[in-house]
């Protein structure tokens, strides 16, 4: 695996999803390892960027999370020094992690997304209410890994759940909510891996789901008809083009009561933990984990 030179793995960072990234990179760097890659552990929170160059790094695998590390900057500064890096570039990294102005641009392509209104101290809870209906949920624009989530079940819980998320980003969204299952679709290059059915033992697939419980359980097969596989893949791969994603991310997706799926959020860094999905939905599609991290290396970014 000499091809790839002297390979960093980013991960740590400063983002509220740090915990989170220090087990993704880990398992890469592990994966690497296993792989033959000449790879090195690399915490951007604790190192220069700069020293990427000095050392003679030839290219980045970006294991970070949130801020600073998913959102355009870190890819940015790899563009600047002139570092492939993997996954998407600056705009599509900054444009996937604010959840609003992803949502404006598949509006406008007319992709079905749940219905939504911008909060702020000031917003109107019956007016919101009135628009979304109840249950419906809060959640910071620019985080990741449900950090600052709340679920609002009552008209009055509406400023408590706003001041929550407000501690993580000035934008704030109420969304609709959708109850028919929570699904996720990976995309590696210009396939569109197997879709994961996500069935949280708790309320909605929260932090504590994604990382902490072992009894939330994913479902690959999805359970889904052949033709919903297939639209739901399909508009995965159209809401990933449509913010300009390159090489993988992961498009999460809410299906109605009536089996219309609608498109949720992106994630052009996903996790890559024993609790991820993309690993899992590769399992399924017959690439195992060090195939799955050797293949998003080559598909890596050159600015």
């Amino acid at each position: 695996m000499n091809k790839f030179g002297k390979v960093s793995v980013l991960f740590g960072g400063k983002s509220a999803e740090r915990e989170v990234s220090l087990k993704s990179g880990a398992a890469v760097l592990a994966a690497l390892l296993r792989s033959g890659v000449d790879a090195h552990a690399f915490d951007p929170a604790t190192r220069n960027l700069q020293e990427l160059k000095d050392q003679n790094f030839s290219c980045a695998f970006i294991a970070l999370h949130g801020r600073y590390g998913e959102d355009g900057t870190v890819q940015g500064a790899l563009e600047l020094l002139g570092i492939p890096y993997t996954g998407s570039g600056v705009m599509a990294s900054a444009l996937g992690m604010d959840k609003w102005r992803t949502k404006l641009v598949w509006q406008a392509a007319g992709l079905p997304i749940p219905d939504y209104e911008m909060l702020n101290a000031n917003s109107d809870a019956a007016t919101i209410v009135k628009k979304l209906g109840l249950p419906l949920f809060v959640k910071p624009a620019n985080e990741g890994s449900s950090v600052g989530i709340s679920k609002v079940k009552a008209a009055s819980d509406l400023q408590a759940a706003y001041q929550e998320a407000v501690k993580y980003d000035s934008l704030v969204i109420a969304e609709s909510f959708v109850g028919g299952g929570e699904y996720t679709a990976a995309i590696l290059g210009e396939q569109a891996l197997p879709v994961i059915k996500i069935e949280p033992a708790n309320e909605f697939y929260d932090y504590e789901a994604k990382y902490l419980r072992d009894d939330t359980r994913y479902l690959c097969p999805s359970g889904l008809s052949a033709e919903q596989e297939v639209e739901m893949q399909g508009l995965a791969k159209q809401a990933f083009a449509l913010i300009g994603g390159q090489g993988w991310g992961r498009v999460d997706f809410l299906m109605s009561e009536s089996g219309k799926p609608y498109v949720l959020e992106v994630n052009t860094s996903p996790g890559m933990t024993d609790h991820s999905l993309v690993p899992m939905a590769a399992r399924q599609a017959g690439i195992s984990f060090e195939q799955l991290v050797v293949k998003v290396l080559e598909l890596a970014h050159v600015g």
